[in-house]
């Protein structure tokens, strides 16, 4: 047997608030090692967040807010990438990888609520399980299947036996040894499952809210993290300080320090930047540098004391922006033709000039560059437009005859990094093959109802590791994802090879031949042309001075946990 025993580097506290007390002045509290109480932290969302439920979030956008709500069995320290303890303090793997056994923390208790009738409620065992069971359902609540149903021993029967109605039995191989332990049996071995089990989307929250609430229940999140929902409306979401949350940092503080997390939206980069000059926000999220001067002032009014006291954070993104294409259509069925795109894009072109040099382009596959992954193993595609055009002729597209002009979907703001990017491919398209793209500015839910219905032939898209392991990129394109409710293979790329290649990858123990597979599996998706990978991203945020304890991490993620207002000197 396996051990792994995972020992936090905070105390662990808890401070129960009866349903009569007076809820706590934060301001009142005293925080040692320089750190103080209490403040609002403010940032934009460029997508409108619709959502709380954690099954239900599948973008980076909710996913931040979500994971100030819930909190998942384990997490993930994105200094180290490796995993850490949250509401389970420490599991363990049998010796072939199959059965985890996660210890639930004990005193964790979730934020006060309604559906518990007035009295507080201990996160335990039971909720995990409902928690997983419900992100292995096929209800129309959950989109994140993929991550679960493929690999949990009888996950896979009740997805299809809950298109419906949720089956309070729950998955098979998902058992409550007690009220602190929960088992999971896996279908093959997959040692890298604790990383999975640290997605924001598997954040625990009660069946008692679920039974309650119903189709409200986007309204009512009801975790056992940091925060607590104080409001939900159409152009803000406030978050309030929990007063009982199970963390203390490493000076012995009770965490949050934040009173308050308040979100909201932004139709373009320059206001939202606006916005931060006037200290209206704390924290601007992708940064187009060729708007930071002109928005936050010149070198004189810096000198002058007239600018806002900021900080410029940078991590290398592991992430892939890319342009999906639908391989069951008409006009993407034939690999040649994805191939005669991906070949005709210059894709160092549009990073040097029309981005600025913002991006790493995407030169080895569709995984990024990360610890222990060999992607320079993997040839791309390179810019021959002699080939593409020879490729078109082939498929009956000489000179783009016969080729139906398209509707290309952009989740993106006009005149945004994003929106130029897709401007020159539609360009670049049309002088090299002839192909004419419209290009669509919309929101994420009207890009996903375009895929969904068919509508959509050609879209832009990104992917954020949801753990940082080459398979969670890879699994995109496996056939078993492609008609589960929470599908993320929506261009339904189909290989039997591959699919073949992929299971063996993800049951291998051995790291090395492990690896070596999801190269081969990376490589297939380039010699197949799935989609058409186009660069890569470092994460840069820009940050009040005022705001501690703040750090960018490759994830793109956001923990607010520690986080403190100390005004800086001038």
């Amino acid at each position: 047997m396996k051990y792994i025993l995972l020992i936090s580097v905070v105390l662990t506290g808890f401070l129960m608030v009866s349903c009569g007390e007076k809820e706590l002045d934060v301001n009142s509290l005293v925080a040692v090692g320089g750190k103080k109480y209490g403040g609002e932290f403010k940032f934009m969302s460029s997508e409108k967040i619709n959502s709380l439920i954690p099954t239900s979030v599948s973008d980076h956008y909710s996913s931040r807010v979500v994971s100030q709500l819930f909190d998942p069995l384990l997490h993930l320290n994105t200094s180290t990438m490796q995993v850490a303890p949250a509401v389970a303090e420490s599991f363990r793997v049998n010796d072939d990888a199959t059965v985890y056994t996660f210890k639930i923390r004990k005193n964790v208790f979730f934020h006060k609520d309604e559906c518990f009738e007035g009295e507080p409620h201990e996160l335990n065992a039971y909720d995990a399980k409902f928690t997983l069971d419900l992100a292995c359902s096929g209800l129309e609540i959950n989109n994140i299947d993929h991550l679960l149903v493929n690999r949990i021993k009888g996950a896979k029967a009740f997805n299809k036996a809950t298109r419906k109605t949720f089956n309070p039995k729950g998955v098979s191989g998902i058992t409550v040894l007690d009220k602190y332990t929960l088992q999971v049996q896996l279908n093959s071995p997959f040692s890298g499952f604790e990383n999975i089990i640290t997605n924001p989307s598997l954040g625990i929250f009660p069946k008692e809210a679920y039974m309650k609430y119903g189709k409200e229940l986007y309204k009512h999140a009801v975790g056992s993290g940091p925060f607590a929902l104080e409001s939900i409306t159409e152009d803000k979401i406030t978050l309030k300080r929990n007063n009982n949350y199970w963390k203390k940092d490493a000076f012995g503080n009770q965490l949050p320090f934040m009173s308050k997390v308040i979100v909201t939206y932004t139709n373009d980069k320059r206001s939202e930047l606006l916005a931060f000059r006037e200290a209206s926000v704390d924290l601007v999220l992708e940064i187009p540098v060729e708007e930071i001067e002109h928005t936050l002032g010149t070198l004189i009014e810096a000198q002058e004391g007239k600018n806002i006291i900021h900080k410029v954070r940078y991590e290398p993104s592991l992430s892939m922006t890319y342009i999906a294409m639908a391989c069951e259509s008409a006009e993407f069925s034939n690999a040649d033709v994805r191939k005669a795109f991906n070949l005709a894009i210059n894709r160092e072109g549009i990073v040097e000039t029309k981005l600025e040099g913002e991006g790493w382009v995407a030169m080895n596959g569709f995984v990024p560059s990360m610890y222990n992954y060999p992607n320079e193993k993997v040839i791309g595609h390179k810019y021959d437009v002699a080939q593409a055009r020879a490729l078109m002729a082939k498929s009956g597209y000489a000179n783009g005859d016969n080729f139906p002009a398209l509707d290309f979907y952009v989740n993106a703001v006009e005149g945004s990094n994003a929106h130029k990017l897709c401007q020159v491919i539609s360009e670049q398209l049309k002088t090299n093959l002839n192909v004419t793209l419209n290009i669509k500015l919309c929101s994420i839910s009207e890009r996903q109802a375009a895929i969904v219905s068919g509508k959509a032939k050609i879209w832009r898209s990104g992917w954020i590791a949801d753990y940082p392991d080459p398979e969670n990129f890879l699994s995109l394109f496996y056939g078993g994802n492609i008609t589960n409710s929470g599908s993320v293979n929506f261009f339904k790329f189909h290989s039997e090879e591959y699919d073949v290649l992929f299971e063996r990858a993800v049951s291998e123990s051995n790291l090395e031949q492990r690896t070596n597979l999801l190269v081969k599996c990376d490589q297939m998706i380039v010699d197949q042309a799935a989609l058409m990978p186009i660069l890569t991203d470092d994460h840069i945020v820009m940050v009040n001075a005022r705001v501690r304890g703040f750090k960018a991490n490759s994830m793109e993620s956001l923990n607010i946990t520690e986080v403190f207002i100390k005004e800086p000197r001038r």
